[in-house]
C-alpha cells in the first residue's frame, strides 16, 4: 500500500518558493518592470552581497556551477598538459570542468567518514604536471582545508574549492569558499542556495584571478565587443540574481533548520545499525544531503519509495567508472572507499521546510523496514570497527 498520506514531502524547489513567495514575486516583478535582463543591477548587487556574505573581495556571477569551475580553472591558467587532482566521488561536473579545460584529471579516494578528499592520498598523487587541486565540500561538510592548503603551498599548486553543496558551511568559523585561491558555487534549484533555473558564482580574494574570471565569463570583454582574451558566454541573468538576493537573506536561517533536521535524524536513527553523518571538530555542516550508509541500501530505498518517501543516491557510479570517461587519460590512485560506498549510501529527504512530523515518519518507516529483516552497518564503517 502506498502510504503517501503520512508523508507529504513537497519538492524542495517548490517549498522554497512557497516559503518566500511574496518576497520572490516582488523581486521578479521588479526585474520585469525595469526591463533589464542581462548583467544589470540585480547581478551587480547579488555579487556584492554574496562576496560580503563569504568575506571575500570579489564574486563573479556565471551561468551555472560547471562554468564556475571551468572558468576558475582557466583563470588559474590550467590547460592542456596540466594535471588537476580531485575526487571520483562527486558530481560529474567537477571532473567535466577539468576535461573542458583540456587538463587531465587525477582522482584520489575519499575519507570514509566525511566523504571528502582523503588528504593522505593527495600528496601521493602529485607529479611535476600537477597544477591545481579541487577539494569538494561534499554533502555540506567542508574538506580538510588546513591539510590541503599545506600540501598545495609546499608544491606550488592552486586550490580551487568546489562549494556546490556547501553554501554557508564553516570551518573554524570561516565559510567555505574563502580558503583556496578561488572557489566555485552552483545555484542549481536543489542547492542550499538555489535559483529557479541554472546559475553559479566564482569567489576569490585575488584581484588578478577576479579580473581574469570576469573577462572569461563574457567573451574576454573589457569594453563591449572588444575581446582582450578568448572567453565564453556564461552570465548569471537578472531574474535569477533577484531571486538569489531574496534567498541569500534567509540562507543562514535555512541552514540552521537543516542542522536541526539532521540532529533529529541522528537521534532517531542512532543505534539502528546505520553509518550516520559526522561533523568533524571545528566544522559547521550544512547538510545539503543527509547521507547514511547501509549494506541493505537498495531494499531500504525500495521500501521507502513504496510508502511515498523519495530518496536518492549521490552518487551511484564513481566518475572513473562512468562510460563517458572510459578510455580517457585519467590517472587514478586506489579508490577502494569510493567504489565501496557507492553501493551503500542513501540520501534521505532533507530541506529546511520538512516538518518534525515528516522526519519522524521517515524514521518510523525505516524502523518498520528494519523489522522485516536485520539491517547491518557496512563491515568497513567507522561504527562497525571497535
Amino acid at each position: 500500500m502506498n502510504d503517501q498520506r503520512n508523508c507529504h514531502l513537497a519538492p524542495y524547489p517548490l517549498a522554497s518558493y512557497l516559503a518566500r513567495k511574496g518576497e520572490i514575486d516582488a523581486a521578479i516583478q521588479g526585474v520585469l518592470d525595469r526591463g533589464m535582463y542581462i548583467m544589470g543591477d540585480e547581478v551587480a548587487s547579488f555579487e556584492d552581497e554574496f562576496s560580503r556574505y563569504l568575506g571575500v573581495k570579489a564574486a563573479i556571477g556565471v551561468g551555472n556551477g560547471t562554468d564556475a569551475l571551468q572558468i576558475a580553472l582557466k583563470a588559474c591558467g590550467v590547460g592542456p598538459g596540466d594535471e588537476v587532482v580531485t575526487v571520483s566521488h562527486t558530481a560529474v561536473a567537477t571532473v567535466a570542468a577539468i576535461v573542458l579545460c583540456g587538463a587531465d584529471p587525477v582522482l584520489v579516494d575519499v575519507d570514509p567518514e566525511t566523504y571528502t578528499m582523503d588528504v593522505r592520498r593527495l600528496r601521493e598523487a602529485l607529479t611535476k604536471k600537477t597544477r591545481a587541486v579541487i577539494p569538494v565540500h561534499l554533502y555540506g561538510h567542508p574538506a580538510d582545508m588546513g591539510a590541503i592548503l599545506d600540501i598545495a603551498e609546499d608544491s606550488g599548486l592552486y586550490v580551487i574549492e568546489d562549494c556546490a553543496q556547501s553554501h554557508g558551511a564553516t570551518l573554524n568559523g570561516r565559510k567555505t569558499g574563502v580558503f583556496g585561491d578561488i572557489a566555485a558555487f552552483s545555484f542549481y534549484p536543489t542547492k542550499n542556495l538555489g535559483a529557479f533555473g541554472d546559475g553559479g558564482i566564482i569567489a576569490t580574494a585575488d584581484p588578478g584571478l577576479a579580473g581574469r574570471a570576469r573577462l572569461l565569463r563574457e567573451y574576454g570583454w573589457k569594453r563591449r565587443y572588444i575581446s582582450e582574451i578568448h572567453g565564453q558566454n556564461s552570465r548569471l541573468d537578472e531574474l535569477q540574481a533577484a531571486i538569489l538576493r531574496v534567498k541569500l537573506r534567509h540562507l543562514d536561517e535555512d541552514n540552521g533548520r537543516r542542522r536541526t533536521i539532521a540532529g533529529q535524524y541522528c537521534r532517531l536513527l542512532d543505534g539502528k545499525g546505520y553509518v550516520l553523518p559526522i561533523e568533524r571538530k571545528g566544522v559547521e555542516h550544512v547538510y545539503h544531503q543527509y547521507v547514511l550508509r547501509t549494506v541493505r541500501r537498495d531494499r531500504l530505498k525500495e521500501y521507502l519509495a513504496d510508502h511515498g518517501v523519495g530518496t536518492a543516491v549521490h552518487y551511484p557510479v564513481p566518475v572513473h567508472l562512468q562510460p563517458a570517461f572510459a578510455g580517457m587519460r585519467i590517472r587514478r590512485l586506489p579508490l577502494g572507499v569510493t567504489e565501496n560506498i557507492c553501493g551503500q549510501i542513501l540520501s534521505l529527504p532533507m530541506h529546511p521546510y520538512l516538518s518534525t512530523a515528516e522526519v519522524e515518519n521517515v524514521c518510523a518507516l525505516i524502523e518498520r523496514c528494519d523489522a522485516r529483516g536485520e539491517n547491518t552497518a557496512p563491515a568497513d564503517s567507522p561504527t562497525a570497527i571497535s
